[in-house]
């Protein structure tokens, strides 16, 4: 039995089949396909001596052929029955599904949606999967060649039926998932989810894309798993050219310092360590953008990982050369680029898009559930700069606003409690993961050194008190930007008043966890 939506392939399997003595049973356009390609076959009406019916709604739910995909030919009153029918038993099963997901993706009418919903294509593989026995079944044109090259040698063996089996149940599970997911979603959402926005039922599943050497640490398991029929994309989807294996704790990096550089615009680099940023820097072009990131703290920029958003080339490629560095991730690669950085034996050389890095949801797995919560894309009200609160000092000039700007953006990076400091559009210092703001403020003073003086500074959260803020501007900072909301607001403000620094409140705020 062939039926598929997704053609591709079909007439070299259809004709491969043919040559090896299998007579093809098969439906509509897949039957008149197959047939224009010189490949001879049984329409699935003459098996079950009954036509298609409701614009193909009912076509394959029929005994003559169901029988012939559950019986199980270990159980002689299973073939004595089919015999006494006069039911023919299949061998293969090969079946894909209408296209739901691309459907809905599309932004097609509800009507429409709901007409791609499979059902026989479900039913046949669902019993041939469950029948796996006696039959073997294909859901995915990939695995063509595999099924010609079984044929010819004589049969698939049990394991491969069981194999092929364990693809199918994936296959129509994932599309049940989308099935419910739009549903609940979209289509007849529950009140809470028509309120909130957050469906009744998440289906998502997932396919593994590789095993890793281990995991956080030696003595854990590790791999990496990609969303079951989503186009590859993001880190997950990364072209790898050059260098080791990736392990846990690059990919890790890597999605810190893709997501940091593609927070920008303008030709940017993050050096990532740790899933901290070691700096972060916007230039003229990349190269520029690395000298300055990497200016930011040289000593923890050795061994980090490197996100650009814009191409490699032999500029950029050079300066990072000298540098150990474990990986690089950019949008593409120069050939002079790729000749310098693949002289680095180990360096890890990634192509990767910046594909879930905007809008959309994040997940955190918590013990016993998930935690799920709308990205922070710094899309945000207070996000924009034109609607910042000026809380005291005078209003800061172009390029000062431009500094605040850019550490406000570049501050989202760091985890909390996050205090940055920058200074041309580079950063300076940066104080990340203390449990109180005192000791970030410190931490981020601390790195900047002399570069303190002047800079100015971006706090991911409001001052809960003015002690961490006096800090920053004992040392010398002239700017600060950060939320508001403290109920010490008030204080807050007087000492930066007292101190003689712009501040702005921005009315939002950037955990990370």
């Amino acid at each position: 039995m062939i039926s598929v939506y997704d053609k591709t392939g079909l007439e070299e399997l259809g004709t491969g089949l043919a040559e090896a003595g299998v007579e093809i049973v098969s439906t509509g356009s897949t039957a008149a396909k197959l047939r224009d390609a010189g490949v001879p076959v049984t329409n699935v009406e003459d098996v079950t001596g009954f036509p298609e019916i409701m614009e193909g709604r009912v076509k394959t739910l029929h005994p003559h052929v169901h029988a012939g995909l559950l019986a199980d030919r270990s159980k002689p009153d299973h073939v004595a029955r089919i015999e006494e029918l006069g039911i023919a038993p299949f061998d293969l099963v090969v079946v894909n599904l209408y296209p739901f997901q691309d459907t809905v993706a599309s932004g097609a009418s509800e009507a429409d949606c709901i007409e791609k919903i499979d059902i026989g294509g479900p039913a046949m593989v669902r019993a041939s999967a469950k029948n796996h026995g006696s039959v073997a079944v294909v859901v995915d044109p990939a695995s063509y060649g595999a099924t010609l090259e079984a044929v010819r040698e004589g049969g698939f063996t049990l394991d491969q039926r069981k194999r092929l089996a364990g693809l199918a149940f994936q296959h129509t599970a994932t599309y049940d998932a989308a099935v419910a997911s739009w549903f609940a979603g979209a289509y007849a959402p529950d009140s809470e989810a028509a309120d909130s926005g957050w469906p009744g039922y998440l289906g998502i599943g997932y396919e593994r894309e590789s095993v890793l050497r281990y995991g956080e640490n030696p003595h854990q398991k590790a791999a990496l798993y990609t969303v079951a029929g989503a186009p590859a994309s993001g880190l997950a989807g990364a072209e790898q050219l050059h260098g080791k294996a990736m392990s846990y704790n690059n990919y890790v990096d890597a999605d810190a310092a893709l997501r940091a550089a593609h927070d920008f615009d303008e030709p940017c680099v993050a050096i990532i360590k740790h899933a901290n940023p070691c700096g972060i820097a916007i230039g003229t072009d990349n190269a520029e953008a690395h000298r300055r990131a990497h200016a930011c703290d040289p000593v923890s920029a050795f061994g980090g990982v490197i996100a650009t958003n814009r191409a490699v080339g032999a500029e950029l490629a050079g300066q990072i050369a000298e540098i150990f560095t474990e990986v690089v991730v950019a949008p593409g690669f120069e050939p002079a680029a790729v000749e310098i950085l693949t002289k680095k034996k180990n360096i890890r050389l990634l192509v990767a898009d910046a594909a879930g890095f905007g809008s959309g949801v994040e997940n955190r797995q918590i013990s016993g559930g998930l935690l799920v919560q709308s990205r922070d894309a710094i899309d945000a009200e207070g996000d924009d700069p034109a609607t910042w609160t000026l809380a005291t000092g005078t209003p800061a000039d172009e390029d000062t606003l431009a500094d605040l700007a850019f550490a406000w953006r570049a501050v989202r990076a760091v985890k909390s409690n996050a205090i940055l400091l920058a200074s041309g559009r580079a950063t300076v210092g940066v104080g990340m993961g203390q449990v109180n703001r005192v000791d970030s403020a410190r931490l981020a003073v601390t790195r900047a050194g002399e570069r303190v003086s002047g800079s100015v500074a971006a706090s991911d959260a409001f001052f809960p008190f003015p002690d961490g803020l006096e800090i920053l501007t004992g040392a010398g900072v002239s700017a600060v930007v950060q939320p508001g909301g403290s109920v010490r607001d008030a204080e807050v403000i007087a000492a930066a008043k007292a101190a003689g620094v712009t501040m702005y409140l921005t009315g939002t705020r950037h955990f990370f966890h």
